[in-house]
């Protein structure tokens, strides 16, 4: 067991590499009730092509890595969610772009929660049948999905930003690419993606890490895994410029949802760059569509957005794109307000007293969220899983400059890299 001192946090971080690769890390915050565990895999959505070192390549459907996250709560005994409830635990599971992962939150035995965690991810119990079964809970699910107006306006955007890359892909995939789901296939991805070396337990809360390794290590000498390769995740490239400009999709609302954003031009950034990349991109989003701009009260006032407006970046080193909007009563009139004000900032660039003022704010947020054991288990994986640390944000935040921002500014406020989706009464 090893530690991280993270003095300008008054953190400490322990860690340790299981013999069979698996990384566990374990946050004590001493005086917490609750203890949030999460087991997670770097498997997600856009994982639809892949080579195992040694192995072939592999293809499979669109939609598998999320129905795969749902089977996994079967068991021949019964459905693991009963087992959390007993014990006093609540749990849950998503499954994004870049990950799965599996979390419960609870007061009280936590060893007992830890142990059914780890053992029900590693333990699939897929047949015929129970696929079967699922293809048909899933479908209603993708077809709830396609009735709901601010998922269709979030992912016509992201379909319309992209040409290629399976980021453009819904995460549940369609009613076809499921219905080609089999157990064999299920049973490769799980193969491939939840060998303990691409995986990664992360525990915080009011726990003893001592005591939490001793269980792990435990757990994991009575499993037996042959060691694995590096996973080769396979894309093509993707071109320059947007699938479509401007994607409309009918459905009945009471105010029409509209969402433009910018796709990155250039990609392929790991680590420290990403993470600095992905935090000077908020800061410079929030210096142009924040809540305390002059933009954003001019909007207000002319009634073109309400408190739905707001922005949100997504990165990884294959892709990267910002969405911004909400609820406006004319679309059209409000991008078009939008390109007037944003072209004038893009020209001026941001002054030193309003990039202050958002650094601190972001700063602010991000020590708030070290009081909340969900949110550092959601976004230290993740992070994690980049090749980058969450607990640097703040010394990162710190070296961001004025001059960074308005070159970010300057770089992905393009507009031959700018797409649009409405949802609009038929």
């Amino acid at each position: 067991m090893d530690s991280i001192q993270y003095e300008h946090l008054q953190e400490t971080l322990y860690y340790e590499v299981m013999d069979n690769g698996l990384r566990v890390y374990v946050l004590p915050k001493p005086g917490f009730n609750k203890t949030y565990a999460s087991f997670a895999t770097k498997y997600g959505s856009v994982d639809n092509r892949f080579r195992v070192e040694g192995q072939e390549e592999v293809a499979v459907p669109d939609g598998i890595a999320h129905f795969l996250e749902h089977k996994m709560f079967e068991e021949q005994q019964g459905d693991i969610f009963a087992t959390f409830a007993s014990q006093g635990a609540s749990a849950n599971a998503f499954t994004s772009f870049d990950q799965t992962v599996y979390l419960f939150s609870a007061t009280e035995n936590i060893e007992d929660n830890l142990e059914t965690l780890i053992n029900f991810v590693q333990n699939p119990y897929f047949t015929d049948q129970n696929v079967d079964k699922e293809k048909g809970i899933i479908a209603q699910e993708i077809g709830m999905y396609q009735d709901n107006a601010d998922w269709r306006v979030y992912f016509g955007l992201i379909e319309a930003m992209f040409k290629v890359h399976p980021v453009h892909i819904d995460i549940a995939g369609t009613v076809e690419s499921i219905s080609t789901i089999t157990k064999e296939t299920l049973y490769s991805c799980y193969n491939a993606f939840y060998h303990p070396s691409n995986m990664l337990l992360f525990v915080v809360g009011g726990v003893k890490p001592e005591e939490v390794f001793e269980l792990v290590r435990n757990n994991q000498a009575k499993k037996s895994y042959e060691p694995q390769g590096v996973i080769e995740r396979l894309f093509e490239q993707e071109p320059v410029g947007v699938a479509e400009k401007k994607r409309v999709n009918n459905l009945t609302v009471s105010m029409p949802k509209c969402l433009f954003g910018y796709k990155d031009r250039h990609v392929g950034l790991e680590g420290e760059a990403l993470l600095k990349r992905d935090l000077t991109t908020k800061l410079m989003l929030d210096l142009l569509f924040g809540s305390s701009t002059q933009l954003y009260q001019k909007l207000y006032d002319e009634e073109l957005i309400s408190d739905s407006f707001g922005y949100e970046y997504n990165s990884s080193p294959h892709y990267g794109f910002s969405i911004i909007g909400g609820d406006t009563r004319d679309p059209d009139l409000l991008l078009s307000r939008i390109q007037e004000e944003v072209e004038q900032l893009v020209k001026e660039g941001f002054k030193e007293t309003d990039f202050e003022r958002s650094r601190k704010k972001k700063m602010g947020g991000y020590l708030r969220m070290l009081n909340s054991p969900e949110n550092i288990a959601h976004e230290f994986t993740k992070y994690q899983f980049r090749g980058s640390d969450f607990f640097s944000i703040l010394k990162v935040y710190e070296s961001i400059t004025l001059k960074d921002v308005n070159e970010r500014l300057n770089e992905h406020i393009d507009s031959s890299q700018v797409a649009v989706s409405v949802v609009i009464n038929p």
